[in-house]
Parts: structure tokens; C-alpha cells; sequence
């Protein structure tokens, strides 16, 4: 049984929404579709997480003529869910441009006429699976102006950051710790100072490990976060989606709340008006 949370009505949460290139999605958590341990456990989790946006893999998907029930592409509802594509896999700009476009027909076949959106990730790194910045730079530029929503994974790197910005990219989406690994948050000054210095979204990709981490890089001001794994590889993944959930609108709350200051010393939380010492 899906387990449900109710939170109450903030001031302006209406237009507190996220939005990336024309549109506008409700949940700041987005998913990922792989590593999980059965189709079962992949639907419920997309599903408690309340994510609007699940990237896929496009080398999973392009046997699109062939789906059947034991794909999970074929097992979400697309009309409630936006489909982000990435090119996971590429080694090079060139091959990811290819894939790109691939994706884009894949998407279009599913139903979504006007999804332009691509995750971007050129990652010729093997062991460490680091993106690589000059490739990533060179399709993005390729991708922006050939009309895609170009949501380009990177390094936590700030100067790299901003040349993406400035070249047309919807979002950065730059790592916590290497991908997969759920070493949490190992840059954090570097994602501070992206964040900073972002006039677009910044999505926190890869690295995550539990909703404490979701909420952190949510309280420092990240648009929103992509989990994978830490999901997918729980022992039980679905309850783990509904906790990324709530780490996720806790975090975003807790950034437009504005913490307390920090003080070098204790400060009572009693009144000492008449207290004689």
C-alpha cells in the first residue's frame, strides 16, 4: 500500500515550481529507471517518489516496435511522467550528438511530440565514470542550436558551469561524487559556488546516497536533485523514493525559510527577563 504524506499550504508554493526550458513540473526530485531489482520495484518507486521527470537511457530504449511487459519503458505511463532521454554511454561529443537525435524520434514515438529535452553525457572515463568537459561543452553548443533542451551532466566545475550557461543550456547538472558510488556530497563549496553564480536550474546529479544528502544540497539552493541508485539499490526501494521525496520538499522549504544564524556561542531559548544571577 503506497504510503501518503500531506504537506501543508505554503505562501507562494504555487509558483514555486521548476522550471526548465517552457516547462513547468511540480516535483524538484527527478529518477532514474535502472539498477533496480525488478520491474515491480522500478514502477512503485517512480511512482512514491512523485517524480514528474524519470530519465531513461536511450541505447535501453530503441527497440521501441518490440516493448514488452518485462520493459520498464513500456510499463509507465508516459502521459503522467515526462520522459528525459540521456545519452549514457558516449564516449565522445560526436556520439552523443547521435544519440541525441535518436532519442529525440524515440521520445516522439512515445507520445511526447514536442519533448526536445536531453540529458547530455559524454563520459569516455571508464573507471571513474567523470564527465568529460570539452566534449560535454562541444555537443552542447551542437545540441542548443539544433532546438534541444540540453540538460548537460558535468564535473562540479563552476567556470565550466557558467560557459554552459552561457551557450543556451536549459540546466547544469553537476555531480556530488562519482556516479553510482553513494559517497554523498564530496564538492561542496564547488556546487555552492555554481549554484551562486546560476541564472538556470541546478540539478544535483549523481553521487546521492540518502535523503540527509537530497536535503543538504536542497538547502544550499540546487533546483532539484536525480536520483538513481540510492533508490534503486535500497532494500526497500520504494520506501526509499518516498523518503528522497520528502529529504527533496524538506530541503527546498528549509532554503526558502532561511536558517537561523550561526552563533559562536549559546543563546537561551527562554526568556531571562527577571532572572537574578
Amino acid at each position: 500500500m503506497k504510503q501518503s504524506f500531506s504537506l501543508p499550504h505554503f505562501e507562494n508554493e504555487e509558483i514555486d515550481s521548476l522550471i526548465i526550458g517552457k516547462k513547468i513540473f511540480d516535483s524538484r526530485l527527478m529518477v532514474g529507471t535502472g539498477k533496480y531489482k525488478n520491474l515491480k520495484d522500478a514502477i512503485k518507486s517512480i511512482d512514491y517518489s512523485g517524480a514528474n521527470i524519470v530519465t531513461v537511457a536511450i541505447r535501453r530504449a530503441q527497440n521501441t516496435k518490440n516493448l514488452g511487459r518485462r520493459n520498464l519503458i513500456d510499463g509507465l505511463d508516459w502521459s503522467n511522467l515526462w520522459i528525459l532521454p540521456n545519452t549514457a554511454g558516449c564516449e565522445s561529443a560526436e556520439e552523443a550528438v547521435r544519440i541525441a537525435a535518436l532519442g529525440r524520434e524515440i521520445v516522439q514515438k512515445l507520445g511526447q511530440t514536442d519533448n526536445n529535452f536531453i540529458k547530455l553525457e559524454v563520459i569516455p572515463d571508464s573507471h571513474y565514470l567523470f564527465p568529460d568537459p570539452i566534449g560535454t561543452l562541444k555537443a552542447a553548443e551542437y545540441l542548443v542550436k539544433k532546438g534541444f533542451v540540453v540538460m548537460p551532466y558535468i564535473g562540479a566545475d563552476p567556470v565550466l558551469a557558467k560557459q554552459l550557461e552561457n551557450i543556451g543550456c536549459a540546466t547544469v547538472m553537476p555531480l556530488a561524487s562519482p556516479i553510482g558510488s553513494g559517497q554523498g556530497i564530496k564538492n561542496l563549496l564547488n556546487l555552492k559556488i555554481i549554484i551562486e553564480n546560476a541564472k538556470i536550474p541546478v540539478i544535483i546529479d549523481a553521487g546521492i546516497g540518502t535523503p540527509s544528502e537530497a536535503a543538504k544540497v536542497m538547502e544550499i539552493g540546487a533546483s532539484g536533485v536525480l536520483v538513481n541508485t540510492a533508490i534503486a539499490r535500497a532494500q526497500n526501494a520504494p520506501q526509499m523514493a518516498t523518503a528522497m521525496s520528502l529529504a527533496v520538499k524538506s530541503g527546498r522549504l528549509t532554503h526558502l525559510a532561511g536558517r537561523m544564524p550561526v552563533n559562536e556561542t549559546a543563546t537561551p531559548s527562554s526568556p531571562t527577563l527577571g532572572i537574578s544571577k
